[in-house]
């Protein structure tokens, strides 16, 4: 137990770094981008490359991870990824920033694989739901702080560059050090888009919209908050209330959709959101306590649909088609997330800032309006036959869609399951042994 709990750590340790880091620097990068004066059009052509720099790392790093192993494969990624963010300050140039993106994505989407693939390989079925929760809220929290970093130096210095760069490389440090064993990773099964959409047009539809809604947030939030007046340090308060409140509806949401009929909750929560981005668009900096709210509102609100959508499609998935149905998922997000900041941007051009939440109205309306229709011209589950609400959230690798306890072919790791029938290695051995045991994976 005590080297389970150590290698935990060490993984937990790294996520904090790596996503406080990232967190912190697409905020940062939208505020910069906003001090340069640049067309919100132009900044959303630009930080919408992260998403399609992650998309293209979730189809191809595992191959990168299986040639090379997991921990030179992380040491690349992560060490690519701060060297990105030491290059911005450097060269002002919307041309060179966005090829940046791209990589910083490709990068995020390798170390994810890494770090989710030795967290699944300490997943055991009694222990998993407690891992896959833990896994996610220590996420999101890390994403929290990153936006609190924002108050850290002036964002058209390089310092604050240099500090992300700072925690994405040490978040090589707790990794580099460990003797855990490095876990294979199997090709993850595959179902197209169409396929799924005709059993679960609901699901699919939830998921596309999320990453619309969310993918342009992360990406345009700053801008809007500079836009609207707003001052760096209000602008990471606004972004951390943000993100802290999509963790904590999270729970609510999942004990509704355990005793309701999803769909109407999936239709519910749209509804609500479009009138949370409606009296945003109506609010400004001068009253900002109630903007801050509101936009918490939507963005805890528009956050729960992916998990509801996950729900509605793992309801009318055999339990062996769960995780290839999670990977279409996380495509859909994905290319909603690669939609959102552009079409959104434009928005921003044309109607003002008020414009991005006005773009959020009408996409939730839309899955609103589509949702409705569903439930209308197709048959319900019964609420006694619904898995169990499990919260998920997108911006994660196909691996940890295989600790979702929904899945039931799931098989503790070798590794796991060898120190279970033999014990733990004792201080001596574990002395003797040193670190230059652990295989160069």
């Amino acid at each position: 137990m005590t080297r389970m709990v150590v290698s935990l750590f060490a993984l937990l340790l790294s996520i904090v770094l790596l996503n406080g880091g990232n967190a912190f620097l697409m905020t940062l990068l939208g505020i910069r981008l906003s001090i340069e004066s640049v067309a919100p059009d132009t900044i959303g052509m630009v930080l919408v490359c992260y998403s399609i720099g992650f998309v293209l790392g979730t189809l191809f790093v595992q191959k990168v991870v299986s040639r090379v192993g997991h921990i030179r494969a992380f040491a690349v990624f992560a060490t690519i990824a701060a060297v990105a963010s030491l290059l911005y300050p450097m060269a002002i140039n919307m041309v060179f920033w966005a090829i940046l993106r791209v990589v910083s994505g490709f990068s995020m989407a390798g170390v994810l694989v890494v770090i989710e693939s030795w967290f699944s390989a300490r997943a055991t079925n009694a222990n998993r739901s407690t891992l896959f929760a833990v896994y996610q809220v220590v996420y999101l929290l890390a994403a929290v702080g990153g936006q609190l970093l924002i108050n850290v130096g002036n964002p058209a210095d390089y310092v604050p560059f240099s500090l992300a760069a700072i925690l994405l490389v040490l978040a090589l440090v707790p990794l580099a050090l460990t003797r855990m064993e490095a876990p294979e990773i199997a090709p993850s099964p595959r179902l197209s888009v169409v396929k799924l959409a005709r059993e679960s047009f609901t699901g699919v539809a939830g998921a596309l919209i999320t990453g619309i809604l969310i993918g342009s947030f992360y990406a345009l939030g700053p801008v809007y908050a500079t836009l609207i007046g707003l001052g760096v340090s209000q602008t990471a308060n606004f972004m951390a209330c943000a993100i802290l409140a999509a963790m904590l509806l999270a729970w609510p949401i999942g004990i509704l959709c355990d005793r309701f009929d999803r769909r109407r909750i999936m239709f519910w929560i749209s509804v609500l959101a479009a009138i949370a981005a409606l009296v945003v668009s109506m609010l400004g900096s001068h009253q900002l306590l109630a903007l801050t709210l509101a936009v918490a509102v939507f963005t805890g609100l528009s956050a729960s649909i992916y998990p509801v959508a996950v729900a509605i499609t793992n309801d009318r998935m055999e339990s062996s088609r769960i995780v290839a149905a999670s990977a279409t998922l996380l495509l859909s997000y994905g290319i909603g997330s690669v939609i959102g900041p552009v079409v959104l941007s434009k928005l921003i051009q044309l109607l003002g800032p008020e414009g991005l939440f006005y773009g959020y109205a009408a996409a939730l309306i839309v899955l609103a309006a589509a949702t409705s229709y569903r439930i209308t011209h197709t048959e319900d589950i019964a609420v006694e036959d619904q898995e169990h609400f499990v919260p998920a959230m997108p911006e994660t690798s196909m691996v940890l869609a295989e600790m979702d306890p929904r899945n039931a072919e799931f098989t503790d790791s070798p590794e796991v399951a060898a120190d279970a029938a033999h014990g733990e290695p004792d201080e001596g051995s574990i002395a003797k042994d040193g670190l230059q045991d652990a295989p160069a994976r």
